[in-house]
């Protein structure tokens, strides 16, 4: 849990990334493209490979 009131810096992935990985490979994930420690207290925030629309169903690429 995120405690408000704190100094809490968010780091945002802009490019997807395979969350079949798991946590071993989000950390190396804030390495390689962040060019961060996963250890040093922020948030990193990363988006799915498949993002489903707004209204919840998987988009299509034709």
């Amino acid at each position: 849990m995120i405690a408000p009131g704190g100094q809490l810096r968010v780091y945002v992935a802009t490019l997807p990334l395979d969350f079949r990985k798991g946590m071993d490979g989000l950390a190396p994930a804030v390495q390689e493209r962040l060019g961060l420690d996963p250890f040093c207290g922020a948030a990193f925030v990363f988006r799915a490979k498949r993002a489903a629309s707004s209204s919840g169903r998987r988009s299509r690429m034709a």
